[in-house]
């Protein structure tokens, strides 16, 4: 059993249909969560990343909320004090490497992405499927790897919506 992460980037064209229905995504997402379940792997939804997701969902909230709670693999984990521990050390880290703002290009973008990345820590997480090229530099430093939709496997074959059955 592994415990991931998976943010706003791959949440947001799992579960909602809007976004949904671009084919070669759609059959790869769903042979990754079917792949991770079987492996009885853990997917950790950071809170960051779940605002981001129901940010945008508008009524279809309540419904991305009871799939990601009814779904046993799923585990929502919120930004608490030992991830803002993690947190705050990356960010002292950061002042004495005197590159405080690590690139990002700016001060939110940076403290929600390292929120993130302290959840997936606090949580024992190895890997984060994101498609953020921030996530992605920042990760290296925590040693977690990052896994984007592109480099995600083919599936052997077509696999059913496993959402539909909720």
């Amino acid at each position: 059993m592994a415990i991931v992460v998976f943010d706003a980037s791959f949440l947001i064209p799992l579960l909602d249909p809007r976004v949904k229905g671009f084919g070669e995504v759609d059959v790869k997402l769903l042979h990754l969560v079917q792949t991770l379940d079987k492996q009885r792997d853990v997917v950790v939804i950071p809170t960051p990343a779940l605002s981001e997701l129901l940010i945008g969902a508008g009524d279809a909230a309540p419904h991305y909320l009871d799939i990601l709670n009814r779904t046993p693999r799923f585990k929502v984990a919120a930004f608490g004090p030992r991830a803002a521990v993690e947190a705050a050390e990356r960010h002292r880290q950061a002042l004495r490497n005197n590159d405080k703002k690590e690139g990002a290009e700016s001060w939110a973008k940076l403290k929600f992405d390292r929120q993130i990345i302290a959840i997936a820590k606090v949580e024992g997480a190895d890997r984060i499927y994101s498609n953020d090229d921030d996530i992605r530099r920042y990760s290296k430093a925590e040693a977690l790897e990052v896994i984007r939709l592109e480099d995600l496997p083919e599936p052997p074959e077509k696999t059913p919506d496993l959402f539909d059955k909720l």
